[in-house]
């Protein structure tokens, strides 16, 4: 019994043993398990070639073309005038924005061109005497002298012994010296050179003006600068006369500006030239913070795509065959959000939008748009 239980035993190991080689055998013919690819599906454009114009986008405040700082020249009591010295307040060309009390100073002025009256009837008789084909006009001067009006002309000499008669009896000095006080008068009453508003006081009514005081800013509303720095390399295609866009930061004004000027300096620390714009249109203030498209020149042979589809600034993804392929191109101008390239053939796929990962030779499926450039 012993010897059947063993060879029994050996024949159903043999047995298990030949099953488990078949099921090996059978499992190693199977081949390596395959996986689905994954096919990325991207937006995709036919480009095309164009001039492509560089456009600089650049920023700065505008200030009024037409702007003065008022200093008081002379000193005194700051009165009331028919319209109040505040901010906002708008005055008429040649309307009187501010007055300081003169009283003191005109009586001195008047007393002065008393003096000057008495001095030239002073010298009538002699005048009667020496010069009697002098004496009328001289006589006419003296009934037209109104001491509540600007003096008159002195009248003009006929002789160089006149000259020296007049001169010596110190008439031409005294003439001058009233005139002199007739203009500085003329400082205590401070006109608007032109149209416009007052931006900034530093006084009040009734206060005390000293000589040399700030008073305030006054400007004309209607006309404004803005000042803007442009690269050298397009400075040269700036000319004076062209028309620029002007629009605020949410660009829901927009304005049509001109180059009134450009700098004929560099600035070497930047390398910029500085250009003025000028605008005109409502709505504008001093100080605005705009925003200015410059258009320099054009581009030939070009296309302008987002800056975000460029890889290591010099290369872009076409598409061939539902295959990514990255291609060198030449950019030529970078703009905030843009990029100006050459270096592509007409008809070429490229990226619309970027792909994240995207790698050469990746393969994608494509939603074809409708470039800009056509």
């Amino acid at each position: 019994m012993r010897k059947i239980i063993i060879t029994i035993g050996s024949l159903l190991l043999i047995a298990l043993s030949i099953i488990g080689g078949t099921a090996i055998v059978n499992n190693s013919k199977k081949g390596n398990p395959t996986f689905d690819k994954i096919v990325s599906t991207v937006y995709a454009k036919k480009i095309k070639n164009n001039a492509i114009p560089v456009v600089i986008t650049t920023s700065g405040s505008i200030t009024a073309s037409n702007k003065i700082e008022l200093y008081s020249e002379v000193q005194g009591i700051l009165k009331t005038t028919s319209k109040e010295f505040k901010e906002g307040t708008e005055f008429a060309k040649n309307e009187a924005i501010i007055s300081i009390n003169s009283d003191e100073f005109y009586a001195n002025l008047k007393a002065q061109k008393s003096n000057l009256f008495n001095v030239i009837t002073a010298i009538m008789p002699d005048i009667q005497l020496d010069y009697p084909n002098e004496y009328e006009k001289w006589k006419s001067y003296l009934n037209s002298f109104d001491i509540n009006k600007p003096i008159p002309k002195l009248p003009d000499t006929n002789s160089e012994k006149e000259k020296f008669f007049i001169s010596g009896r110190g008439i031409i000095t005294t003439y001058y010296n009233v005139k002199n006080l007739e203009v500085k008068h003329g400082k205590y009453t401070l006109r608007a050179p032109f149209k416009g508003i007052l931006t900034e006081v530093m006084v009040t009514q009734g206060s005390l003006v000293r000589s040399g005081q700030k008073l305030g800013e006054f400007i004309d509303p209607s006309i404004y600068e803005m000042e803007v720095n442009i690269n050298l390399t397009y400075a040269n295609l700036l000319k004076k006369g062209n028309t620029v866009s002007i629009y605020n930061q949410n660009k829901t004004n927009v304005w049509e500006a001109k180059v009134v000027r450009v700098n004929g300096k560099v600035d070497q620390t930047t390398q910029t030239v500085k250009a003025f714009l000028q605008v005109k249109g409502e709505q504008l203030r001093e100080g605005m913070y705009l925003t200015a498209d410059l258009e320099t020149k054009s581009i030939e042979n070009a296309i302008e795509v987002s800056r975000q589809l460029l890889v290591d600034d010099t290369k872009l993804f076409t598409i061939k065959d539902s295959t990514l392929n990255l291609v060198t191109v030449k950019p030529v101008y970078f703009n905030d959000n843009t990029v100006i390239v050459q270096g592509l053939e007409n008809g070429t796929n490229i990226l619309s939008k970027p792909l994240p990962g995207a790698y050469n030779g990746m393969l994608v499926k494509t939603i074809n748009e409708t470039t800009n450039n056509e």
